[in-house]
């Protein structure tokens, strides 16, 4: 194997050779990783020197578990293949970071994980924090321990490429810190580009086209790999060609933006009676990027198109929960551009063409009225899917309408408030929990990189780390994060982070002081008292909290000062906090969206 030094530790022409910390930086600069999120600790020091040496951004949180989130917010709002880097201490900072780790496996987001091992000469002898390095397989794309000090930079090199290779992933690499320390000889590493994901059959192209094209009423669902991707685009040709209604997945919000007229909205635990109708009364649907998992469908009791094209990178997703006519295992870019060419062929070819039954419409399409679907007679997707949006905000009014002028404010009112008040590019993270199907249903998103928020794991606190890492990511474009108490309470540390490095974030926190999601269940299904793991008694102060953290904040009570609050905080400089006073007892999106009126 070919190396740049030799093992004395110098390079040929006798010069000292860099640490082994300084060529995994280096490398990491050379790869466009130039962000990264941790904490520092006596054996992650040698990094931390050669980062700070390269001028290289460290940004020191408060918590591991805020780190990977960082890191994952910061790639799903960039351009593709960007990603930023987690540093952490072995065992207790490994094991915290885990759940950030987990999340971005399955949301399929590249990051680089570098923790630093346990000595060579310890390890088997229960060093501190020190932990089996298998500890962390299920929760990574690829787990790689350096066991040579000469395969550090080999190991980063691959690491870059498989977490970015799709589907991308976190990839971590343990790499003991003697070694980092250490100056030995690193080889000379060749190109590690990811190689290009795989492209759809012609044939299945020209299946899909005619199943497509050849229905009356069509729907397309879209995943997070039309994010991954970065296939908006070609997501939206391909929707106005079949002039098809788009319904999005948890991590597929945004890629449709939903101001455009054939957005539907977003196939969730909140999902309308009227959403769903639309699915199931679809004669043939495109589902793409997805893995159609089961909180998306709710173990698969969603209604779906009797006839499904679905197209994913794994193959082992097609047929599962949901019987499937014709399976595409391809990336969503290259087989929404294929199908888009084949559709455009097609149209241009004349009504002799397969396709011929298809139609276009544009983001202001006002087509001409349809007939309810019957006898083959085409029906026109932007009235199916405003006829969806129609019926939620129908039921968006009735809820905040309802309210008792003195009750505490309906999350859909905030919400709504909160929406107007931003440009339309800010970025956008939302945290899990109870309020982020309110979001989910009724927060329009903007584009694929202006919201955030986590799929299938579903873990809370996410929502402000990831505003972090978003605003590194784009420190020309608003940033908010959405959360409630409950989320925000789980990374709420992360609040001293964005005081110490004065970063222009907004959170604005939605506060019932309770699980009110657990505790509505709790009530309805197991005979608990209302409010049962909510804190009437013990009222949280978040505004008190901010300002101790060196956050400026306000709290609103009033929906109609909402707006000016938020836009007043998005203007400062810095950071800041809005609170926002809202009802435990409020019905959960899951039961309002569905109940019979």
């Amino acid at each position: 194997m070919e190396t740049t030094d030799s093992p004395s530790g110098t390079n040929s022409d006798g010069a000292e050779a860099p640490t082994v910390a300084e060529a995994v930086v280096d490398h990491m600069l050379d790869s466009g990783v130039d962000v990264a999120f941790g904490i520092p600790g006596k054996q992650t020091l040698p990094l931390n020197r050669a980062l700070a040496d390269r001028d290289a951004r460290f940004v020191v949180a408060r918590h591991e578990t805020a780190v990977t989130h960082q890191a994952w917010g910061y790639a799903e709002t960039s351009e593709p293949g960007a990603m930023a880097a987690t540093v952490v201490v072995p065992g207790p900072g490994d094991m915290n970071a885990t759940n950030g780790l987990k999340n971005a496996l399955n949301d399929c987001v590249p990051l680089l994980h570098l923790a630093v091992e346990t000595e060579r000469e310890v390890r088997g002898g229960d060093g501190i924090h020190e932990t089996p390095p298998e500890t962390y397989d299920t929760v990574v794309k690829e787990n790689v321990l350096v066991d040579s000090p000469a395969g550090a930079v080999p190991a980063v090199a691959d690491a870059i490429r498989v977490a970015r290779e799709h589907p991308q992933g976190p990839v971590r690499v343990g790499i003991p810190k003697d070694v980092l320390a250490s100056r030995t000889p690193q080889p000379a590493v060749g190109d590690r580009s990811p190689s290009a994901p795989p492209a759809p059959p012609a044939d299945a192209v020209d299946r899909a086209a005619e199943l497509l094209a050849g229905a009356d009423a069509p729907a397309i669902l879209a995943g997070g790999g039309v994010r991954r991707a970065d296939a908006s685009d070609a997501l939206r040709s391909v929707a106005e060609a079949l002039n098809a209604p788009v319904v999005t997945t948890y991590k597929g919000k945004g890629t449709l933006p939903e101001t455009h007229a054939l957005s539907a909205g977003v196939l969730c635990g909140g999902s309308s009676t009227a959403l769903r109708e639309l699915l199931g009364a679809a004669d043939v649907g495109l589902v793409v990027g997805s893995d159609l998992d089961a909180v998306a469908t709710a173990s698969w009791s969603a209604p779906m198109p009797d006839r499904l094209v679905h197209v994913t990178l794994d193959g082992d997703d097609i047929g599962f929960g949901y019987e499937t006519e014709l399976g595409v295992v391809a990336d969503a870019d290259a087989f929404l551009r294929a199908l888009g060419d084949r559709l455009d062929r097609d149209r241009e070819a004349g009504p002799s063409s397969t396709a011929s039954s298809s139609s276009a419409a544009s983001s202001s399409a006002s087509s001409s009225a349809s007939s309810p679907a019957a006898d083959g007679v085409e029906l026109d997707g932007t009235e199916r899917a405003g006829a969806v949006r129609s019926a939620d905000e129908e039921r968006f009014a009735a809820l905040a309408d309802g309210r008792p002028p003195d009750e505490p404010l309906q999350s859909v009112e905030v919400l709504r408030e909160v929406r107007e008040a931003l440009p339309e590019e800010t970025v956008v993270t939302a945290d899990a929990g109870g309020f982020r199907l309110w979001t989910l249903v009724s927060f329009p998103a903007a584009g694929p990189r202006s919201y955030v928020n986590p799929g299938s794991w579903a873990t809370m606190g996410t929502g402000l780390p990831s505003a972090i890492g978003a605003r590194l990511a784009n420190p020309d474009r608003d940033v908010v994060s959405l959360t409630g108490d409950g989320g925000l309470m789980m990374c709420v540390h992360e609040l001293h982070t964005l005081a110490a490095e004065d970063l222009d974030v907004t959170v604005v926190a939605l506060n019932n002081d309770d699980y009110a999601i657990i505790s509505e269940e709790a009530s309805r299904s197991y005979d608990f008292p209302e409010g049962a793991y909510g804190w009437a008694d013990a009222g949280l102060d978040l505004v008190a909290v901010a300002s101790g953290m060196g956050v400026p904040a306000e709290r609103v009570t009033d929906v109609d000062a909402v707006g000016d609050a938020v836009d007043a905080a998005r203007r400062r400089d810095g950071p800041a906090l809005v609170e926002v006073v809202t009802d435990a007892a409020e019905p959960q999106a899951s039961e309002w969206m569905t109940r019979e009126r």
